[in-house]
């Protein structure tokens, strides 16, 4: 990161103190990263997120009071929204989904190697979605269980006509989005390159009308038989 450029700004949002603990220690060992703020409850993140204006906001799923969906989605609301990043134990699926549809940037387990979520903040603030493999696997198969087959249903002939609009090459890349590959493994599937692959991508992201990659994801699985 340019060493001109200011610390990326985070507030971290977790019921547990621990947990809040152990996150400012390992951000704020980062020269490029800076924890301005905590909090405990939804509530209190969206007030501390309108006073300190953050780039990212470490959100925790479940929560006493206010939970972090509720206040995820009021956040993206604001007329310069912060980008979110959900914390999960992977004890509340649905959730995640629903913060994910709501236009949160992605999720991470609780239980992440540091590096990863140090990682994880940095790929958030500069607005590029944070989506592994198994966590994929998880959020879909939520959205995509028995318990989710009216809706998947009534989806059906929306996320067909919205895939109709892609490129092959396009298609082709949101099919690897839906088997959770990242860039990499996508380029390497399809024989691109990484560049070629985050302008698909973005093609993606403005043809779909979606604001991450599990949102793309979503439209393949509701649309396939």
């Amino acid at each position: 990161m340019d060493s001109e450029r200011q610390p990326v700004r985070v507030v971290i949002v977790d019921d547990e103190e621990l947990v809040r603990m152990a996150l400012r220690l390992v951000i704020d060992g980062e020269p490029d990263l800076t924890v301005v703020a905590e909090a405990a409850d939804g509530d209190a993140a969206i007030t501390v997120v309108d006073e300190q204006r953050p780039d990212v906001v470490l959100m925790d799923v479940r929560m006493p009071g206010r939970d972090g969906l509720s206040a995820t989605s009021e956040l993206l609301t604001r007329a310069v929204p912060p980008r979110v990043l959900m914390l999960t134990t992977f004890d509340s699926d649905d959730l995640v989904l629903g913060a994910l549809r709501a236009g949160a940037l992605g999720f991470v387990l609780k239980d992440t190697r540091p590096a990863q979520i140090l990682e994880a903040v940095r790929t958030v603030a500069e607005g590029e979605p944070v989506l592994s493999p198994a966590a994929a696997a998880r959020v879909i198969a939520a959205a995509t269980g028995p318990q989710s087959a009216h809706v998947r249903e009534s989806s059906r002939a929306a996320a067909r006509k919205k895939l109709s609009t892609l490129t092959e090459r396009e298609r082709e890349t949101a099919e690897a989005i839906a088997d959770g590959l990242g860039n990499p493994e996508i380029a390497q599937r399809l024989h691109i390159s990484i560049a070629t692959v985050k302008a698909h991508t973005g093609n993606l992201f403005a043809k779909l009308t979606v604001e991450n990659r599990v949102q793309i994801a979503l439209l393949v699985r509701d649309a396939e038989e």
